[in-house]
């Protein structure tokens, strides 16, 4: 899931900071998925997905 996170913040030129301010997602939610201490949760992913404009199924399967 993080490397899709990660492409998307990439391709629109948006830091995590950005994501997590609009998301209201703390910025150390992405700290703990990215070091695998924790697992994003499906209402978490929503609305990372909808802050993207794209599919849920993007951060499900990318993140397999």
């Amino acid at each position: 899931m993080f490397a899709v996170f990660d492409k998307y913040l990439h391709e629109r030129g948006v830091t995590a900071y950005a994501v997590s301010k609009a998301t209201g997602i703390p910025s150390s939610t992405f700290s703990d998925w990215k070091s695998g201490r924790s697992a994003p949760k499906v209402d978490k992913l929503i609305k990372i997905a909808n802050y993207f404009e794209v599919p849920l199924e993007e951060f499900i399967e990318g993140g397999e």
